[in-house]
């Protein structure tokens, strides 16, 4: 087998190989040569070439928000590892574990007119759980340090930064191994209640009849059915979900925004939780985080084993434990009270279902129609990836198969990046069970991340579904919203483009729809063809979207 001469570059690969490191993303660069010829020519790694970026490192978040293993990025030197920033600051918020390796000149020619060279160091401290800030020499304390870096990926699911400077000859290779390098054990932890925690809020927990669970983002599979089924039978408790929990029950409440937006102040004090408990990642819903800001709990209490965000200004204790760990040991120990909570809220989304499937009923053709079209023609034990901005709001209001599972890049919240995540993880889960990817993008999102496209490793069975309804149509729904020349170019960013030239550039199915009979048709079409990518582009009335979608909330109470 073939080695980089530099021994530094061996101890890097040898410690990721040893720490069961597989998918390595590689950004093509001169500086960074050791490490792309050791990892690509050991046959245990699975590397990829992405030239741009900030692509990348999207891809790369994609395979590991599947794998659930930390992703490598490698780059070389310079505004190169700037562009990983993006994607590095949405693994830190959503607890993706990913490695960035750059490759770095020597310290004695930072900073003084050398080429392609900035500083590198720390340079995402902000947001990094580890920054190994390596020497050129290999050495037991630069092997700590990388170890360390790993360690902290897998434990703390976030992304680490390893800077490794490199001198020239970059490119000379060895058939033997210089370096026996020094590997740290990671430390598994398994935390659990205390059984003075468990006295002490089971007994909060017994004597109140409003309890309010609100799951964020989570992985599918996450929470065992025993505790899905102890929630769903207790009347004093109310589950809301959103699509990106993956977590599914008939009497949970899964569409937030049109169960609570028609809510009177009568309403609102009525449904006030005693106690609130969440769990997961970000949650999506502006309308819940209002509602709990305004009307807060007496309670707070957040599960996770690494992080508590105080979202609605109220939180009183955070459980550092695994939701599984904790419902576990605490339900046990609970009573069943008599509450009438639970039954409130299911008529309520009984009415709420049924105001819905009216109004769809009779509005024209818009992008509320277009998703009320789309996501039940989405195949069985597919999974659904969402770009930001208006899709994921949009997909809130629907009810999904439960068999599909449902993705979003909501620890930012960011436009960038969506298509670049989504065919990552079409890579990933195609290795490991075959499961088709969809992407349901808008088109601000997609034409920003074009260059997503550019990739040798897209799936035949990869889909884009692309609602193009002619600019950012989300800042048509938000106040301020006034027909002029500043809104339309400045907020909206109106324009006339389409997706088909980038599918003719890069070889993708191309079709399109406008009205509802060409949508039905075209998605029956669009799934059937497996032989290439494809991409079902979707035209929607710009200046009717959101007086339909504004209108839909006032007709559900």
């Amino acid at each position: 087998m073939v080695y980089p001469k530099i021994p530094l570059a061996q101890s890097i690969i040898q410690i990721c190989l040893a720490k069961g490191i597989k998918n390595i993303v590689i950004s093509p660069g001169s500086r960074n040569a050791p490490l792309t010829i050791g990892f690509a020519s050991n046959p245990e790694f699975n590397c990829y070439s992405i030239v741009d970026e900030r692509c990348a490192a999207f891809f790369a978040l994609g395979i590991a928000q599947q794998t659930k293993m930390p992703t490598v990025l490698v780059c070389t030197s310079g505004s190169a590892l700037l562009n990983y920033y993006p994607a590095f600051v949405e693994a830190f918020y959503s607890h993706i574990p990913l490695i960035v390796l750059s490759a770095d000149r020597p310290q004695n020619k930072i900073d003084i007119g050398d080429g392609q060279t900035i500083r590198q160091e720390k340079i995402f401290q902000n947001h990094s759980l580890y920054n190994a800030n390596l020497t050129e020499e290999a050495s037991v304390e630069n092997d700590v340090k990388i170890s360390h870096a790993i360690n902290k990926a897998f434990s703390k699911k976030g992304p680490v930064h390893i800077n490794a400077p490199f001198e020239e000859p970059l490119y000379q290779t060895v058939t033997k191994q210089s370096v026996d390098s020094t590997i740290l054990a990671l430390a598994k932890k398994h935390p659990k209640l205390s059984i003075e925690e468990i006295i002490e809020f089971t007994n909060i927990w017994n004597k109140s009849k409003k309890k309010l669970i609100l799951v964020g983002e989570l992985k599918p599979n996450e929470i065992e059915e025993e505790f899905i089924s102890f929630f769903s039978n207790d009347a004093s408790v109310a589950v809301m979900t959103e699509t990106t929990s993956n977590l599914n029950h008939p009497s949970f409440l899964n569409n937030i925004d049109t169960i609570i937006t028609p809510f009177t102040k009568k309403e609102f004090n009525q449904f006030q939780p005693d106690i609130l408990i969440t769990f997961g990642g970000m949650v999506v819903s502006k309308r819940i985080k209002t509602f709990l800001r305004n009307y807060k709990p007496k309670h707070h209490w957040h599960i996770d084993v690494l992080r508590a965000y105080d979202t609605y200004g109220c939180l009183t204790q955070h459980f550092k434990v695994k939701p599984n760990q904790f419902f576990k040991q605490f339900l046990p120990f609970t009573i069943p009270i008599k509450s009438n909570y639970h039954s409130l809220f299911e008529t309520i989304a009984s009415t709420r279902k049924a105001k819905h499937r009216e109004y769809l009923s009779k509005i024209p053709f818009s992008d509320l129609k277009a998703f009320d079209a789309i996501l039940p023609a989405l195949p069985e034990n597919s999974i659904l990836q969402i770009s930001n901005s208006s899709a994921i709001r949009y997909a809130q209001l629907f009810d999904i198969d439960p068999s599909i599972n449902v993705f979003c890049n909501r620890g930012t919240s960011g436009i960038d990046g969506s298509t670049s995540t989504a065919i990552g993880a079409a890579v990933a889960s195609m290795k490991r069970d075959e499961k088709q990817t969809v992407l349901l993008a808008g088109d601000i999102g997609f034409f920003y991340d074009s260059n997503a496209l550019w990739n040798n490793y897209i799936p035949k069975n990869f889909k884009i579904i692309l609602i193009n309804n002619g600019g950012g149509g989300i800042f048509r729904i938000l106040p301020g919203h006034e027909e002029t020349e500043v809104f339309n170019t400045f907020f909206e960013t109106f324009h006339c483009l389409t997706a088909e030239q980038l599918a003719k550039m890069y070889d993708l199915n191309y079709s399109i729809a406008s009205d509802e009979a060409s949508l039905e048709k075209s998605l029956t079409a669009f799934f059937a063809q497996n032989d290439k990518p494809s991409i079902l582009e979707i035209f929607t009335p710009t200046l009717q979207n959101d007086k339909i979608l504004l209108q839909y909330f006032k007709e559900l109470s």
